[in-house]
């Protein structure tokens, strides 16, 4: 029997399997990717795939299922995701979405397309899992190898190193500089991914969303040294969710003439990447990346913006952020070159230039997202209920660590001219 402290690791919504997901419905799924149609299974065990907070657009369990084949008995650990089923915030946010139909197209289409470009370079970079079954009818599933096994694990009780970070941001930018390439050359194979976030057809309205900037107002009038910013964000106060959705789609509503645009991952943070260390010395092998629901053509800065605040730590925003963007845009460039793009090649003066130019995804960001994210770190609220109730979200920016990390994020900006 599970106890009740194993019972608050897990989200509530995962704890029970639905029903249809048995053996009855794994038995095809194995038998068709094993090329067994002799396939039985024998056993299986149902369990929660990941904590609470590691995600939230979807449910997953981890199947660990026993089988005989004519070749023996076999056992494999599967990760199972669908949608979820129970009544409530998470269902009403997400009905009627795009995300499994984006993440099939990115695992089936995409993904294996972008392989083949780069290991035509020389280069055997693997982008995502094997997925081993997927469908949007009856209903929406995706089945994955499990990562565990192969030594891959997710981070939750430690910061990532600098090291694992460059081997985030390697992966990053060889996915955008096969599909800046592809959408230079060929844009009609990445047609269908502009599906942003902006395009779930509740997000924009969810108070998660709308209610960041008023809760970082009342931290900025409450601390006398945030007196001068006070000016600059109450200015958007009432179109701060039409800057947010400008920035986002832009590809689609207003391309610019020098913008870089790329097919995005679209939620790139720690959570969503498993890192695989040496079983001898822990020295880093390998990140693989995780949840590419929201995956859309949009600026390349989308990205990178998201990952300083989604995957930096204070002290990494504070200490090497700089030179790990330059690592991302080098590793980027040198991906276009080794990959044969013939065209003029991104530059990085413009890139900082479109980096500053969007600068009000930092400000959104700040405001909407990181609170969250000092909450998770220092194991202080319910993520769950961090993003259902406004209350619980408002303690989280008076956090002393959130405080000091904006403080430092706002000197910073007004030295940039951010506020001018």
């Amino acid at each position: 029997m599970t106890s009740t402290n194993e019972n608050n690791s897990y989200n509530a919504d995962e704890l029970v399997a639905p029903k249809w997901l048995n053996a009855q419905f794994l038995e095809p799924v194995l038998s068709k990717y094993e090329k067994a149609p002799e396939l039985k299974v024998v056993s299986v065990n149902i369990s929660p795939a990941s904590a609470k907070g590691d995600h939230y657009a979807s449910i997953m369990f981890r199947g660990n299922v026993s089988y005989t084949t004519q070749r023996g008995n076999h056992s494999k650990s599967l990760i199972i995701k669908t949608v979820p089923e129970e009544e409530g915030h998470k269902k009403e946010m997400l009905k009627d979405t795009y995300l499994f139909k984006t993440e099939i197209g990115m695992y089936t289409k995409v993904l294996p397309r972008f392989e083949e470009i780069l290991k035509a370079s020389g280069d055997e970079t693997q982008l995502c899992a094997s997925c081993i079954y997927h469908s949007l009818e009856p209903r929406e599933v995706m089945i994955f190898e499990d990562l565990v096994p192969l030594g891959y694990t997710v981070l939750r009780d430690r910061n990532a190193t600098v090291e694992e970070i460059k081997g985030a941001f390697l992966k990053l930018a060889k996915l955008h500089a096969v599909s800046f390439k592809i959408l230079q050359e060929t844009p009609e194979f990445l047609k269908d991914f502009q599906n942003g976030i902006c395009k779930m057809p509740n997000i924009l309205n969810d108070p998660f969303m709308t209610t960041g900037l008023s809760n970082f107002l009342e931290l900025l009038d409450s601390k006398p040294e945030f007196a001068k910013y006070r000016p600059y964000f109450r200015s958007k106060a009432n179109t701060h969710m039409d800057l947010f959705v400008d920035i986002s789609e832009e590809y689609r509503r207003n391309p610019q003439p020098n913008g870089y645009y790329v097919l995005s991952h679209g939620d790139f943070h720690l959570r969503n990447m498993m890192f695989k260390h040496n079983a001898l010395d822990q020295s880093f092998e390998d990140c693989m990346l995780l949840d590419y629901q929201i995956c859309n053509i949009c600026p390349i800065t989308i990205d990178v913006i998201y990952a300083t605040y989604m995957v930096l730590s204070p002290e990494d925003r504070q200490q090497n952020l700089e030179q790990l963007i330059d690592f991302y845009f080098s590793s980027f460039v040198q991906t276009l070159q080794k990959i044969g793009y013939k065209g003029e090649l991104p530059n990085f003066v413009e890139f900082q230039r479109q980096m500053t130019r969007h600068n009000f995804y930092d400000f959104f960001l700040i405001s909407a997202f990181l609170p969250l994210l000092h909450g998770v770190r220092e194991n202080v609220m319910d993520i769950t209920e961090a993003l259902q109730q406004n209350e619980v979200r408002k303690k989280l920016f008076f956090l002393d660590t959130y405080v000091e990390d904006v403080s430092f994020l706002l000197a910073k900006f007004e030295k940039l001219g951010y506020f001018d």
